[in-house]
């Protein structure tokens, strides 16, 4: 993938009140624009995702693959707040010459979506193929197609909500708790809370998994053991790879952004809100997600006006929507054919 970065150098105002002076947005391109500008894919990445879609997504991103570097120009930005190029903690605040760290003024998901949209407004898409992202990337994607309607003409939303719920909430709270324990975590350096991340990830892991999953690839065959257990040393590793590729200040305001999510919020409702939404819709669940229940998406899919719902059986929980890429490529392939019948509905 090629790398680029788009500066926006004006002034730019958050939900919260507070401002960014200025920000910027890291983003990377794969494939080649076709002449009438419309093959476009913009994928939108996850909590700690970055905008390498073909590595965290390579099933289906790639040469052969349902989004196909021959066919389509694939775009993926990464959200303001996060550590892979885009404005966040580690950056230095031009109003003071200091880095943000925690003094970071507080965004959303809506803020981010504001963000992306200048980058697509200086490309110059007035419509875009298809818009997609799962988890928090499937927040950006349904906030951006209420917010810029008319540009997608396709959406695909796979095990996200309408709004964070209180478990979400939950366990995003319990995860800063973590990182609160840190002693170093207010201390003013990139490296504060390592060690507090690393068992907040720990914890997040277990929901984005369940129960089922860690006894298929976890279990023991040795019954005499009584210590060094692969889920232990599973858990462990989780942390230490967070820690190796990821900074504590993002992942907090991240987390936070997050739970900010509320489609309905100045809306009226959220029912209100997904019907303003008015292109071809597919919308994905996890049979096994507990983090985002099936419940959440087939609401999304009841309040969009031309939407289908489609499930998919895995034992991997919310984690199926990055690794099931054979049951996703043929869900997509049957969405992309119905789009291409003008007389089809899904409703």
């Amino acid at each position: 993938m090629e790398q680029h970065l788009f500066k926006y150098d004006q002034p730019f105002e958050l939900e919260s009140g507070e401002h960014l002076p200025r920000f910027q947005i890291a983003y990377s391109t794969l494939g080649r624009l076709n002449d009438d500008r419309s093959n476009v894919i913009w994928v939108c990445h996850a909590l700690t995702g970055n905008t390498d879609v073909d590595d965290w997504w390579e099933g289906m991103v790639g040469k052969g693959r349902t989004y196909d570097p021959d066919k389509h120009f694939i775009i993926c930005a990464n959200m303001i707040g996060s550590c892979y190029g885009s404005t966040g903690p580690l950056d230095t605040n031009p109003e003071t010459q200091r880095q943000y760290l925690l003094d970071f003024p507080q965004y959303t998901v809506r803020d981010a979506v504001r963000a992306m949209d200048e980058l697509r407004k200086f490309l110059g898409f007035e419509t875009i193929h298809t818009l997609v992202g799962g988890s928090m990337g499937g927040m950006q994607a349904m906030e951006w197609a209420i917010m810029a309607n008319g540009v997608f003409e396709r959406l695909i939303l796979m095990a996200t909500n309408a709004w964070h719920s209180p478990w979400g909430i939950a366990f995003n709270e319990t995860q800063r708790m973590i990182i609160q324990t840190d002693p170093t975590w207010k201390d003013v350096t990139p490296e504060a809370g390592k060690e507090g991340l690393r068992s907040a990830r720990a914890l997040a892991l277990l929901s984005y998994r369940n129960y089922d999953a860690y006894d298929k690839t976890q279990a023991e065959t040795d019954i005499e053991k009584t210590d060094f257990y692969k889920a232990s040393s599973y858990q462990q590793y989780q942390g230490d790879k967070i820690i190796s590729r990821f900074n504590c200040q993002s992942y907090y305001f991240l987390s936070k952004a997050m739970d900010s999510h509320h489609v309905g919020r100045g809306r009226g409702s959220a029912e209100d809100a997904l019907r303003v939404i008015n292109c071809p819709t597919l919308v994905i669940g996890i049979s096994s997600d507990m983090l985002f229940p099936v419940n959440e998406q087939k609401f999304l899919a009841e309040h969009i006006p031309n939407a289908v719902y489609e499930e998919i059986e895995s034992f991997y929980g919310h984690d199926g929507f990055l690794v099931e890429s054979k049951a996703l490529s043929e869900i997509f392939a049957w969405f992309y054919a119905q789009c291409a019948n003008k007389d089809a509905s899904f409703k």
